[in-house]
């Protein structure tokens, strides 16, 4: 008989959380800013920044980076003034919003003066993004820091190598100055974990930032960071951005490189999750995109397809548009600020000569749900309970919901797996089949013409929601089960003496039911409106370009 051995006690959960949240703060020490007791109630923190900061770091964090590059490709900024305001500006960040994993001063200032060197030597910026400080998704590996996906399990878990889209972000001479919270999962309209807590909303500390990308969101709400890296399989760059008032894109899938993140399920891919950009500008995206794709990265990650970045993708006043506008999904109807902001968008739309606006009738989004929703845990969410149960952490609320109480998370057999596979590409089919007949014509080739060039619709049924309600993932995950591009943009704010509840309102569904059931006027007064603006597989740029001719018309 085998002598016996003792098993290693296991360490309790909340000691691995505590030693996580000590080595953030240690990161951040170098550059912490005490925040008045007073301050620190007040629910909008948007504010506070401008109470606490000096002038040149704030007139540099307002910056947009498309302004930043050019100011340090002239050699008007250096790399470390920017990267130096910048983590001012995150720490602060960090301390009323928590949206930080971890900060990296040593990492970005080394660099930085790096950077600076080069300029000095050679009178030329060394590439694209020189000097550009950018944030990261935790989940988003770089070489030799945790990475931990929001799991208290993987906490101690080290990436051995920079992911691919760092290592062409780093070779454009970026500066990665923050890593960003996430939640447990990554499965949640809203960024909360056992290792770090909630992430809050800028403008209202009481709601929700989003997720799963929350903790870039409110960086970048906060001005903290003015581009970031995110990621997507079903709203978690959308979302985020549209609950803290930024843009954020989802490109299509095997666009941008996913090499060297981390989940659960690593190699599943029935709905491919994506990488992309998270920004305060419109151009901010644009830059991101550009640069990935410049560098022709399927050379070296040949999932991705080997489609060059087309910037010769612009609009002008001779270019025919035709926007449909979907006022809802069938499903569920959002909330009075997003109807009203969708309206006012519709009259100005009217207004430009050459944009057609119609109708977009919504084809089956429930079945869409049913379908995705099948494929998201097709081990019926056996490796996330695993997980979680390897701590003894306990489950989130967003993570019960999403895994334990979604009637589509089933164990799939090959068979099944395959059945929700072709049911899949059937609806696809389907909805590219609705997308063609908005045709009007033929040119001389048969082919269609004068079709629907995107569609404008909500993000979401509402704007932040408070924290753990977010359980309507309809108007995002749509574009992942089609695969479709999709840019969120900030419209306006929420007014509550116009944006009351209207006495005619009569529900789609149970669901529509619940979601109005969340609705306050009082505590969503003053919080982001965003819009999203949708567009068929692999037009990216088309989409990128036909916000930017709407915004430009704006002014």
């Amino acid at each position: 008989m085998a002598p016996s051995r003792k098993m290693k006690p296991k360490r309790p959960w909340q000691d691995i959380a505590r030693e996580a949240q000590e080595y953030r703060d240690a990161s951040l020490a170098t550059f912490t800013t005490n925040v008045p007791a007073a301050l620190e109630t007040i629910k909008n923190s948007k504010i506070i920044p401008t109470k606490l900061l000096q002038a040149e770091d704030l007139a540099i964090t307002v910056s947009l980076p498309e302004e930043l590059v050019r100011l340090l490709a002239n050699g008007e900024l250096t790399a470390t003034e920017v990267t130096t305001a910048f983590l001012r500006r995150a720490t602060l960040a960090q301390k009323l919003t928590n949206c930080i994993t971890e900060l990296l001063p040593h990492r970005a200032l080394t660099r930085a003066k790096e950077l600076d060197t080069y300029f000095q030597q050679h009178g030329r910026p060394i590439g694209p993004l020189h000097g550009l400080p950018i944030s990261v998704k935790e989940m988003i590996g770089m070489k030799d820091l945790g990475l931990n996906a929001g799991y208290v399990a993987w906490w101690g878990k080290v990436a051995t190598e920079d992911a691919h889209v760092l290592q062409i972000l780093w070779e454009a001479g970026a500066v990665f100055h923050a890593r960003t919270t996430q939640p447990q999962s990554m499965m949640h309209l809203e960024t909360d974990s056992n290792l770090y807590g909630v992430t809050v909303n800028p403008y209202n500390r009481n709601l929700s930032a989003g997720g799963s990308s929350g903790g870039e969101g409110a960086l970048i709400g906060m001005w903290g960071s003015c581009l970031g890296v995110g990621s997507d399989i079903g709203g978690s760059i959308r979302n985020p951005a549209a609950n803290c008032g930024i843009y954020g894109f989802k490109p299509t899938a095997f666009r941008i490189p996913t090499d060297g993140w981390c989940s659960t399920m690593a190699g599943a891919d029935p709905i491919p999750g994506v990488i992309g950009p998270m920004s305060i500008s419109l151009e901010g995206i644009k830059l991101f995109m550009r640069t990935i794709i410049e560098s022709k990265p399927w050379l070296s990650e040949p999932a991705l397809v080997p489609i060059p970045w087309n910037s010769d993708v612009q609009l002008s006043a001779d270019t025919p548009l035709k926007i449909a506008i979907m006022w809802n999904d069938g499903v569920v109807t959002p909330h009075p600020p997003i109807t009203r902001a969708l309206q006012e968008v519709v009259a100005h739309l009217k207004t430009i000569p050459n944009i057609e606006v119609v109708e977009w009738k919504p084809y089956l989004h429930d079945e869409a749900w049913a379908i995705i929703s099948s494929l998201y845990f097709t081990d019926g969410g056996a490796e996330d309970a695993a997980t979680i149960a390897e701590s003894g952490e306990p489950w989130r609320p967003l993570t019960t919901w999403m895994i334990k109480e979604n009637s589509g998370v089933k164990k799939l057999t090959p068979q099944k797996l395959y059945y929700w596979q072709e049911e899949r590409e059937a609806y696809r089919k389907e909805y590219a089949k609705v997308w063609n007949e908005t045709a009007t014509d033929n040119d001389e080739k048969g082919r269609l013409e004068g079709m629907v060039d995107a569609i404008l619709c909500p993000v979401g049924p509402g704007v932040a929601p408070k924290h753990d309600t977010a359980k309507y993932w309809g108007y995002t995950s749509q574009w992942n089960m089609l695969d479709y591009p999709a840019v969120v943009y900030p419209v306006g704010y929420v007014d509550k003496n116009r944006d009351g509840m209207p006495n005619d309102f009569q529900p789609l569904s149970g669901k529509d039911e619940e979601n109005w059931a969340l609705y306050d006027v009082d505590e969503f007064h003053g919080l982001p409106i965003s819009l999203q603006l949708v567009g068929r597989r692999f037009e990216d740029e088309k989409v990128l370009a036909i916000l930017e001719y709407i915004l430009s018309n704006n002014k």
